[in-house]
């Protein structure tokens, strides 16, 4: 996968797997489809830029004695994911175009 398109993918998908609640870097590792090849070296720079761009917040929690940061969705994020899912039209036109073009 070409990989802008894969950023924009991860970034997404980040966003999503904290619409159903806060969680925290490894648990969004393993959230995210395996096809993005997520790690977390590539996720926690990637949850700063979100957390800069206001999609999301942190917060340190203690677990068994230490401390877990976890993240939480804003509307910023909620916002984005919106905006990702009503370009799906648009997203499927140009895979049915390659589609047809590939078998003419």
């Amino acid at each position: 996968m070409d990989a802008q398109m894969k950023r924009g993918f991860l970034e997404i998908c980040v966003l999503a797997s904290l619409r159903g609640g806060d969680s925290y870097g490894y648990q969004i590792v393993k959230d995210v489809p395996n096809v993005l090849g997520l790690t977390e070296s590539t996720l926690y720079p990637l949850l700063k830029r979100l957390e800069k761009a206001d999609c999301l917040t942190a917060y340190s929690v203690e677990h068994n004695g230490r401390l877990r940061k976890y993240y939480r969705l804003t509307q910023e994020g909620a916002r984005r994911i919106d905006e990702f899912l009503a370009e799906q039209a648009d997203i499927l036109s140009i895979y049915d175009f390659v589609k047809r073009g590939a078998s003419q």
